[in-house]
């Protein structure tokens, strides 16, 4: 593991939640992520999906290197160049992406693959750290079969994280946690507050 792989995956633990920012639109993204630094967010993904996400990723790793920025739905290598030349600092992939793992490991950047399975998620963690997704499915008691196997990985936890119970998957060794549109519809400052709350 690079020391730069290795200094960002220190930063999303310090972070714990790294919200996902999934819009319509980019203006609408930029807004809901001015809206979550502003009150204490320090991690965070845009997604590919987001029309224009490459000047909101050139654009935000230009002006706000306190920001420890990832590019989400990472589902190819085209994806992952375009993300990494914008300045992207980790990627997220749903699922296993092999053919993005030499793109990512010739910049010596952190690439999180989504898992289900136990196979999935230990190749996942082995590189780094896995993303359980989607969570829901098997709930926090998966999340903890899957920790008694593979005892130290690092799994951040996805699909169906809430503001509320993103706690709870932290109590039960989540290594960090995502939490998509319950955090950031609505009043975005005071989910924010909720979840700052609720986690401590």
């Amino acid at each position: 593991m690079s020391p730069a792989v290795a200094d960002v995956i220190e930063r999303l633990r310090l972070a714990r939640v790294t919200p996902t920012v999934r819009e319509a639109d980019a203006d609408t993204a930029d807004r809901v992520a001015r809206t979550l630094v502003d009150h204490g967010i320090t991690a965070f993904e845009f997604t590919a999906t987001t029309p224009g996400w490459e000047k909101l990723v050139e654009s935000w790793s230009r002006d706000a290197p306190q920001v420890t920025l990832g590019l989400g739905t990472v589902t190819s290598p085209g994806i992952a160049e375009r993300a990494l030349a914008a300045g992207a600092q980790f990627l997220v992939s749903p699922f296993q992406v092999p053919e993005v793992r030499p793109v990512a490991d010739a910049a010596g950047k952190l690439l999180v693959e989504g898992g289900l399975t136990p196979s999935e998620l230990r190749i996942a963690a082995d590189r780094g750290v896995a993303k359980l997704f989607p969570a829901h499915v098997g709930g926090i008691t998966y999340l903890k079969s899957v920790l008694s196997v593979l005892p130290g990985a690092r799994i951040a936890a996805t699909g169906g994280v809430t503001v509320d119970n993103a706690a709870q998957w932290l109590d039960a060794g989540a290594f960090l946690v995502s939490i998509g549109s319950d955090l950031t519809k609505g009043d975005v400052a005071a989910n924010v507050a909720r979840l700052r709350e609720g986690i401590g």
